[in-house]
C-alpha cells in the first residue's frame, strides 16, 4: 500500500490540521486532538480490494471523537472495521466500553457517535465496508460496535491473521482475485462476529437482534442444502416460523423469500465469475439449492430483470 500522507512532508504549523482532514478521507469525519501537539507524527497508507478501502494508520497517541456534528455532515456512512496491529485503542460506542490490543478486531458505525483513546503508539489497519455487504451477512452492525474481537477465538483468529497479511499484498493483486478475496475476507469477518454473538448474546445484543443474527447465519450455513425450507430455518435458531416471519418484517422481507433472495444472490455472484465460466447454469443452480431449474430462470429474471445465462462473462 502506497504513502498517502505522512506528517513528516509537512510544516509543524499545518500538521494537525492536515492530519485530521486525512484520516477523515481514510475513515470519516471526525474531532481529534493530541498531547504531542505539533510535534505529533503519523503515516497513512491506502489501498483497494475489490470493493473494500484500506487504511493503515499510524501516529503518536490521540484522542478520536465522532460527534452528531460530524455524522449531519456526513456523504458517506460505511462502517469501519480496525484490526489494531500494534497498539491499544480504549473505544466507546453504543453505551460499550472496551480496549483493542494488538491484534484485535472492532467494528465502528459512523452513523452514530463514537470514541478512540489511542494509545502511546498505535498502527492500526482501518477496511471500510459496503454496510450493504455487511448486513446482508451479520444484520444490524449495532450488535458488535464497542466490542472487539480476540485471536483466543477460532474464527477471530483466522479472521485478524487474514487481515494483517492484505497491507503488503493487495497492490500485487490483480481485479478479479482482488474481488475474490475481498468476499472472503467479508466472509470470514461474518463467521468471527456470529462466533462471538454464538458466545456472548447478552452483551451484543437485545433478544430479538440476537435471534435475528442466529437465523442469518444458519440460512447462511444451509444455503446449498435444498431441504433448507422455513420451518427448518426456524428450528434450528430454535424460534418459530411466525416469530422469524416477525423479525424479518421489520426488514421488509419474510422467512421464505430472504431464503431465496440469498440463493438467487450467491448464483448470481457464481454465474458472474469468470473463473466459474467452465460451469452450467444447472450446476449452479442446484449447488445453490434450487431443485428446479424452471422455478429458479423464474426466480432469477423476476429477482434480477434478466436471464441466469446473461449473466455469464461472455455474454457481457
Amino acid at each position: 500500500m502506497r504513502v498517502v500522507f505522512s506528517t513528516d512532508a509537512v510544516h509543524l504549523r499545518d500538521r494537525l490540521d492536515l492530519w485530521q482532514d486525512q484520516v477523515g478521507k481514510a475513515a470519516v469525519a471526525h474531532e481529534f486532538n493530541t498531547h504531542a501537539g505539533r510535534s505529533f507524527r503519523g503515516r497513512i497508507r491506502g489501498g483497494t480490494l475489490g470493493n473494500l478501502s484500506l487504511a493503515t494508520i499510524e501516529s503518536d497517541t490521540c484522542a478520536v471523537r465522532r460527534t452528531e456534528r460530524d455524522i449531519k455532515r456526513a456523504r458517506e456512512d460505511h462502517p469501519l472495521l480496525c484490526l489494531q496491529l500494534v497498539g491499544s485503542t480504549a473505544l466507546h460506542q453504543d453505551g460499550r466500553d472496551a480496549v483493542a490490543r494488538d491484534s484485535d478486531l472492532f467494528l465502528l458505525d459512523p452513523r452514530r457517535p463514537f470514541a478512540l483513546d489511542v494509545g502511546s503508539f498505535r498502527h492500526t489497519l482501518i477496511v471500510k465496508i459496503p454496510r450493504w455487504e455487511l448486513q446482508g451477512r451479520v444484520g444490524d452492525v449495532r450488535a458488535f460496535t464497542g466490542r472487539p474481537i480476540t485471536r483466543r477465538k477460532p474464527m477471530g483468529a483466522l479472521a485478524s491473521g487474514f487481515l494483517a497479511m492484505l497491507p503488503t499484498r493487495v497492490e500485487a493483486l490483480d481485479g478479479l482475485m482482488a474481488t475474490k478475496l475481498a468476499q472472503q475476507a467479508l466472509d470470514l469477518v461474518a463467521l468471527a462476529l456470529a462466533e462471538q454473538m454464538r458466545s456472548e448474546p447478552a452483551v451484543l445484543s437485545s433478544a430479538r437482534s440476537t435471534a435475528l443474527l442466529r437465523l442469518k447465519a444458519n440460512i447462511e450455513a444451509k444455503l446449498h442444502d435444498p431441504a433448507l425450507r422455513p420451518a427448518l430455518a426456524a428450528a434450528a435458531t430454535g424460534i418459530s416460523v411466525r416469530y422469524a416471519n416477525a423479525l424479518l418484517a421489520e426488514e421488509g422481507t419474510s422467512l421464505e423469500r430472504f431464503i431465496v433472495e440469498r440463493r438467487l444472490h450467491h448464483c448470481r455472484q457464481a454465474l458472474a465469475d469468470p473463473a466459474q465460466a467452465f460451469r452450467t447454469v444447472t450446476d449452479i443452480a442446484y449447488s445453490c439449492g434450487f431443485s428446479d431449474v424452471s422455478h429458479f430462470t423464474r426466480r432469477f429474471k423476476a429477482q434480477f430483470g434478466h436471464s441466469p445465462s446473461e449473466c455469464r462473462p461472455q455474454r457481457r
